[in-house]
């Protein structure tokens, strides 16, 4: 908070100078560093990191600095993906890449790179993020970038966290543990509270997405602890969310849905847009455990049409997947749409050729064939999808699918 307070007096103070290329020299430097310690303190998404980003961008017209024309367009398209206008986000890192591959500095391209990856990842184009995240990784120079100061991190841990998110979607649970430990180990023993947060939230989200109760809880208060000094916008809101996916997932339903609902109306007073799908049936999710079918069919509602609107795709299949357990929880069940819903999960998940959402929304396909007894149709569903994975098989998604299997058997 202090430094904005700096960077705006340096902002004003340079008003007062002649309009020659040396101020906007100097006017693009402090807009930078200023951008940089708002999305820290405000979000992402925030308007004011919106016009920061944006003015730096003009002023690159009228100084020839292509570094900072990278860092500028890099940073709007943070500011767009975090907003959820993925493909404004993507022609933006688009050309970022584009310049990167001028420059040949392997710091900027393992961020081009990275953050392509991870607007892919956010678009459910899952094959192709992992390839510009692992491009990413491959480069050599992880030393954080120092051109963003207030980052504290390389842009290494960024490619690493959705390297982990896309390598569990894709139906790799273990690497994308190992990529996770990574990421950890990468940030261990430094003092920057603003890194630990994002690479605690990051570590949280992946034991969230292996249903690892226990290890989300301890990340997540590990976060908890050092927000409790700091004011870090998005981060605060989501970590608060995922405490209350802990507490629902514990058996505290109506405390964590509380503050589920806490943590998404605070992301969304920061402006940002991006996981609304996710956030939604995660507490729609919660709601089915308290059997309040309705409301968390609402909630569902509202997540398929940010879907339709954003193109927000990455966790689509599972929420169709929670519509069709939903359906089936009504006072007066709809097996019918719930198939329907089951069906649409599956053919989303196989077109991102993503195999973790297959397999969640085959189970619940084949619990459903299983009661109207269509044993036979549900082993023929499950059988290849659950021989097709080669580690994982600790997580309870794997578990509960061989156990079915045997049920079914």
């Amino acid at each position: 908070m202090e430094a904005v307070t700096h960077f705006t007096k340096g902002l004003e103070v340079l008003k007062t100078l002649p309009d020659t290329p040396a101020r906007a020299q100097r006017e693009l430097t402090l807009l930078l560093t200023l951008a940089e310690a708002l999305r820290v303190t405000k979000g992402w998404a925030a308007p004011e990191v919106g016009h920061t980003f944006t003015r730096a961008r003009e002023l690159c017209r009228h100084v020839e600095d292509t570094p900072q024309l990278f860092d500028s367009l890099l940073g709007l398209h943070g500011f767009y993906l975090n907003r959820g206008e993925f493909q404004t986000a993507r022609e933006l890192v688009e050309q970022s890449l584009t310049l990167a591959q001028r420059l040949h500095e392997p710091g900027r391209l393992i961020r081009a790179h990275g953050n392509l990856g991870a607007v892919l990842y956010w678009l459910g184009e899952m094959v192709p993020a992992r390839a510009h995240l692992e491009q990413a990784l491959s480069l050599p120079g992880s030393q954080p970038d120092r051109a963003l100061p207030y980052s504290g991190q390389g842009p290494r841990v960024f490619a690493l966290a959705y390297a982990a998110f896309t390598l569990w979607g894709l139906g790799y649970p273990d690497q994308a543990l190992t990529r996770s430990h990574e990421m950890l180990t990468y940030v261990q023993g430094q003092s920057h509270a603003f890194s630990l947060v994002r690479v605690l939230s990051y570590a949280a989200g992946l034991h969230r997405l292996r249903r690892e109760v226990r290890t989300t809880q301890e990340r997540t208060e590990a976060a908890l602890a050092l927000l409790t000094e700091q004011e870090f916008g998005q981060w605060a809101a989501g970590v608060t969310f995922q405490q209350g996916w802990v507490l629902a997932a514990q058996g505290q339903h109506e405390e964590g849905i509380a503050q589920m609902h806490q943590g998404l109306a605070a992301r969304l007073a920061t402006g940002a847009g991006s996981t609304q799908s996710g956030m939604r049936g995660l507490l729609a999710e919660a709601y089915g455990g308290i059997g309040q079918a309705e409301a968390g069919l609402h909630l569902l509602a509202e997540a398929l049409a940010w879907v339709d609107t954003t193109g927000e795709r990455y966790c689509e299949a599972e929420v169709y997947r929670i519509k069709g357990e939903l359906l089936l929880q009504q006072a007066i069940p709809d097996a019918p749409q719930a198939e329907a819903c089951f069906q649409q999960a599956l053919a989303v998940a196989r077109r991102q050729q993503a195999k973790s959402w297959e397999l969640r929304a085959a189970m619940s396909l084949c619990r459903l064939w299983q009661r109207q007894g269509k044993h036979t149709e549900a082993r023929e569903l499950l059988a290849p999808i659950y021989g097709w994975f080669t580690e994982g098989f600790d997580t309870l998604d794997l578990q509960e699918a061989r156990a079915l299997l045997d049920g079914l058997a």
